[in-house]
């Protein structure tokens, strides 16, 4: 009996080496294409997203292929997408505010490939529109520039008017309102998302003509900042850190891009990411914050900062009426509130104490 359970192991052994019995091979790793305005190591929009897409996808095991200078309206996008896809993309990230309308059309093409655009300017039934609650850090700093303004005027260099840019505006002043309902704000518009040149002139021109004593902006790059501290003004950057060597900056409204991404691969990965038509990430899950405080930001300051942010912690709700704008017209009614997706495709108005640079 020993010897036939012998030889009976022996012939299994025998089968397993003949047919070499193996496991079933891995899947590819998840391709995500990524498509930008600008060159991904330029501080501020550009490097900020990709630096936060390349560690969410490292975190995934997923591979990052890169498609940056892609300017919009001249169907460099579309070719963009197209080679992506040729390349095996699941995933397709398009990271500026007109890529969506270039190629809702062509989404319709790749039925399989699942497409998130920073934007709500156009919708598929497999691109959403996914995006940061960044205006709930742009009230926290309208209430610091209200809170540090001597002259009660607060510059605003913003890129191009749409229901993004606008709605950072307005949530920044009624910021700003909150602490200072005597304060306003004073937007000149570049209408570029990038224009440095432009931007230091207008920078300055809300400093000598408007008399602002604070200077924020909507911007790619950081010239807004460098005029104003070259200046002796201070500023509130966005978007990336306040540049080395400069002493005016009071902080930063910033997004921690790595969070932003992380979700989107993680909703991909479950298959819900084109289940939503609008999809917002916030404050509650550490994806938007107030960063970098300056030292002359006080204690006492700093406590109602804090405070505030419990307030949006706890879902407080910024755009809640009466909101009227600065033609008069009433936005939202009292005790009503704008909708995640009006805030999100449509605001085409500015809050009442904004005027714009003529």
């Amino acid at each position: 009996m020993k010897k036939e359970l012998v030889l009976a192991l022996l012939a299994l052994l025998f089968v397993a080496a003949l047919f070499r019995i193996s496991a079933a091979p891995e899947e590819p790793p998840l391709k995500v294409g990524f498509v930008i305005l600008g060159d991904i190591t330029e501080p501020g929009w550009n490097a900020s997203h990709y630096e936060g897409i390349r560690a969410a996808c490292e975190a995934h095991g997923a591979e990052l292929l890169v498609r940056d200078h892609v300017p919009e309206g001249t169907g460099d996008c579309t070719k963009a997408v197209r080679d992506l896809a040729a390349q095996g993309c699941g995933l397709i990230v398009l990271a500026s505010f007109d890529y969506p309308d270039e190629v809702k059309d062509l989404t319709e093409e790749y039925p399989d490939i699942a497409f998130a655009a920073t934007s709500a300017k156009a919708y598929t039934t497999n691109m959403t529109a996914y995006f940061p609650r960044l205006y709930q850090a742009r009230y926290m700093s309208g209430a610091l520039a209200a809170m540090k303004t001597k002259t009660g005027v607060i510059g605003y260099v913003a890129a191009i008017p749409n229901s993004e840019v606008r709605r950072g505006i307005n949530a920044f002043a009624l910021g700003v309102q909150r602490m200072n309902p005597t304060a306003r704000v004073v937007v000149a518009w570049t209408n570029a998302w990038e224009d440095p040149a432009k931007e230091a002139v207008l920078a300055e021109r809300l400093i000598r003509e408007a008399g602002a004593d604070i200077l924020t902006y909507h911007q790619d790059d950081a010239a807004v900042a460098e005029t104003a501290d070259r200046l002796g003004v201070d500023f509130i950057a966005y978007n990336a850190p306040i540049p080395q060597g400069l002493t005016h900056g009071l902080a930063s409204v910033r997004c921690r891009w790595d969070i932003y991404y992380d979700d989107i691969l993680s909703r991909y990965q479950k298959g819900e990411l084109n289940m939503m038509r609008n999809h917002w990430i916030g404050i509650d899950r550490g994806a938007v914050l107030l960063d970098e405080l300056a030292p002359t930001v006080t204690e006492n300051l700093r406590g109602h900062l804090y405070y505030l942010q419990r307030a949006l912690l706890g879902h407080q709700i910024i755009f809640i009426g009466p909101l009227v704008d600065n033609e008069g017209i009433i936005r939202c009614e009292a005790g009503e509130a704008i909708s995640d997706d009006a805030l999100l495709e449509s605001i085409d108005w500015l809050i009442s104490g904004v005027s714009v640079l003529e």
